[in-house]
């Protein structure tokens, strides 16, 4: 975890001189993700007041930037795939993963007990803005991504560890999502190898209607980079010939005939 938190420390300094607002790592980028047992992940997890979210804020503080992370939260005898939103001021924001496949770490982990929210910070170039947390698995379903939308998200940040077998995900769902809800979406995968798994990086960051305005396309460890205005998530209102091809892609819902949506899995 010590080395991981230089990394991370390394990260955000380079972020912090190109004048990053916000910046997003990887799932459980401190911890790492392919384990075997729940008692090896145990050793590695932390509670969301460890000093060690003291010492990051710190360092969000000397760039001035947010920052989402993902890490393994020790919570009494619960074990949870977790993401902290810190700031200058300290944790801001907390999320603890829903969605779970069978898949490394997640088929030890406690299942997340957190609603989907959102949450404020003040940016420095861009004002106030309203930041969503997901992590990875959540992001093929669509229905927390609409939640975070219908929130006020102006975007979500999701940390992801998808491996190689998920190279399709990576590429298809982040402008997919940032479409469907008209918002900003920034996925940051993780590269590499640890224990037997390689994971496939392709990062990206996606805007409304689904633009790519930046994104990695390799498993190369990178830093993207995008400057995005908030104010176009903000207007759910697209008028794509005046007066004749109009859509909203809130207010044109028609929610009343999606309660199956809701019903238990059958």
């Amino acid at each position: 975890v010590s080395a991981n938190v230089r990394r991370v420390t390394e990260w955000l300094d380079q972020a912090a001189e190109q004048r990053a607002d916000m910046v997003v790592m990887p799932e459980c980028m401190l911890s790492g993700y392919a384990y075997d047992r729940r008692e090896a992940a145990w050793e590695h997890a932390r509670r969301i007041d460890d000093p060690l979210f003291t010492e990051l804020a710190q360092v969000a503080a000397r760039g001035d930037l947010h920052f989402s992370l993902g890490f393994l939260e020790r919570d009494q005898d619960r074990l949870f795939n977790a993401s902290a939103l810190i700031g200058p001021d300290g944790v801001v924001g907390h999320y603890r993963k829903i969605h779970l496949p069978h898949l490394g770490v997640d088929r030890f982990v406690d299942r997340g007990d957190f609603p989907y929210a959102v949450h404020s910070a003040n940016s420095k170039n861009a004002g106030p803005i309203k930041i969503g947390m997901a992590i990875c698995y959540d992001c093929s379903f669509p229905e927390p991504m609409r939640l975070l939308g219908l929130a006020g998200a102006d975007i979500i940040a999701l940390g992801t560890n998808w491996p190689a077998a998920a190279v399709r995900t990576a590429e298809l769902v982040p402008p997919a999502r940032s479409m469907e809800n008209h918002l900003f979406f920034a996925a940051a995968n993780r590269v590499g190898e640890e224990n037997g798994f390689t994971f496939c990086g392709r990062s990206s960051i996606c805007g409304p209607d689904g633009k790519v305005f930046a994104s990695s396309n390799d498993d190369q460890e990178t830093m993207l980079m995008a400057e995005v205005d908030p104010e176009q998530a903000r207007c759910k209102r697209i008028e794509r010939t005046p007066g004749k091809h109009v859509i909203d892609r809130f207010a044109d819902r028609r929610p009343e005939f999606y309660e199956g949506l809701a019903s238990p899995n059958r």
